[in-house]
């Protein structure tokens, strides 16, 4: 076996041993922006984003099965927002509060009681991460939330940072990474920001 191999069986096998996939009480699910702007016809469509729903789907039913809180982000913008390049942004205009492209897709059944937190809510301020000038800490001490899987759009950006101020703030994290997708602006960025990840604690999940 190469050292390539040998490393990525060892990095599997630390994950079978230390991810404790059994769900228990203080485990949370975190969907990031599962939104159609982000989706095939979007405004800012990532490649291949339509392939995390159905594994989410599966997520989604074990965490409501388990008794157990879901928590879906949402990119929630207004129409000058400073990201758009129409104020020097590097984005198109996306996920604007209100319009269609904002919307969760259909292709998700969000359950009943899912808490929703919006970020990136003002023109001036950028938030690439679910905790940025946003609820979403105190909803999920309210939840009672102290390990977080995670899945969504993108890897490279809203999924990268929310995880690193996850762990900042003392979560563990399952990153579900068969749940990501990356926008990949730089070729690699996907893979870059999973080791990212992976190096400032949290764990990787697939299947």
């Amino acid at each position: 076996m190469g050292a390539g191999l040998a490393t990525h069986a060892a990095e599997c096998l630390t994950v079978a041993e230390t991810a404790e996939v059994r769900l228990r009480p203080g485990d949370g699910l975190l969907l990031i922006h599962l939104q159609y702007d982000f989706l095939p016809g979007g405004s800012l469509a990532v490649a291949a984003g339509e392939e995390v729903i159905a594994p989410l789907q599966r997520w989604i039913e074990r965490f409501v099965a388990a008794g157990l809180p879901v928590v879906a982000t949402r990119d929630w913008h207004p129409p000058d927002h400073c990201s758009f390049r129409a104020q020097g942004g590097p984005w198109p205009p996306h996920c604007i509060a209100g319009t269609p492209g904002a919307q969760y897709t259909a292709a998700l059944q969000l359950p009943p009681g899912t808490a929703i937190v919006s970020q990136a809510t003002q023109s001036d301020a950028e938030a690439y991460s679910g905790f940025d000038d946003s609820e979403l800490h105190q909803r999920l001490q309210d939840l009672g939330v102290r390990r977080l899987f995670v899945g969504g759009l993108a890897t490279d950006y809203c999924v990268l940072n929310t995880v690193l101020d996850a762990l900042k703030l003392a979560y563990r994290v399952v990153v579900l990474t068969d749940c990501v997708r990356p926008v990949e602006v730089h070729p690699g960025d996907g893979e870059r920001a999973l080791a990212a990840m992976r190096a400032a604690g949290a764990l990787s999940l697939a299947g």
